[in-house]
């Protein structure tokens, strides 16, 4: 599908990180869901598929305001991890399909929306997607934490460290530019958000990134003692804080 070539498929690239990323990936702020409905975005009643769902972060946000969720994820690891987190929605259906081929209805939602997810889809074969299973006056939004990299000290050693031991980050962050690509005209929306942790949760927001050496993994004890000379260095109280901007992108598809 003309899709970028990585080191490892982007539907299994996870497969191996999902507890990780069930306890250490930030949540996206619930404002988030008053600020949709504010936008006519979203109803209380609105059908929502939620695209690369992974392991239903964004997903919870949207059950816990009533909505009809449909989790669409084709990496069965995290699809699991997901039906485990949301079991007790029954408001929630999983869905073993992918951004380009969602395994839903035509016609049949009424909000579609991606998260960290999205920069791993394939933009022309996900519009078409998108565009076959939304309704008539159906709406796009897509969501993700940005995190920041430049400013306060510990971001910017910390955007170093990554630099130094990702294997294909830079080759990540410029599919990030993906959203020109997909609909020009979509609205922007930044909100601040947070994490504070300690060197465990740092540890594990670290390994919960798929461009990140595992256990085993050539540099991954050398990295984890830089890990935590940098954590030392900058931690108070214990804890260091990872900011991001959560970026909503929303509108119509052309």
């Amino acid at each position: 599908m003309g899709a970028k070539r990585y080191l490892v498929d982007p539907k299994k690239r996870f497969s191996s990180r999902v507890e990780n990323y069930i306890k250490y990936r930030p949540n996206y702020p619930s404002k988030i869901i008053d600020f949709m409905m504010e936008k006519k975005l979203l109803k209380k009643d609105s059908v929502v598929a939620d695209i690369g769902s992974g392991t239903g972060i964004l997903s919870e946000l949207f059950l816990k305001n009533g909505n009809t969720v449909y989790g669409v994820e084709p990496n069965n690891n995290m699809r699991k991890g997901a039906e485990r987190n949301l079991q007790k929605y029954p408001n929630f259906t999983s869905i073993d399909g992918s951004a380009e081929k969602t395994n839903l209805k035509n016609k049949s939602i009424d909000l579609a929306t991606a998260a960290q997810a999205f920069h791993w889809f394939d933009v022309e074969y996900t519009k078409k997607e998108f565009k076959r299973i939304l309704k008539p006056n159906g709406s796009v939004v897509i969501i993700w934490n940005n995190r920041i990299k430049t400013g306060k000290e510990f971001s910017s050693q910390y955007e170093k460290f990554i630099i130094k031991y990702g294997t294909d980050y830079k080759e990540v962050r410029k599919n990030e530019k993906k959203i020109d690509q997909f609909q020009r005209k979509l609205q922007r929306k930044v909100f601040y958000n947070y994490q504070d942790l300690d060197f465990e949760g740092l540890k594990g927001r670290l390994l919960s990134v798929s461009y990140i050496p595992l256990e085993g993994e050539p540099k991954y004890e050398t990295m984890l003692e830089d890990m935590y000379t940098i954590f030392k260095e900058y931690e108070r109280k214990g804890k260091v804080r990872l900011e991001y901007d959560t970026e909503v992108y929303y509108g119509k598809l052309d």
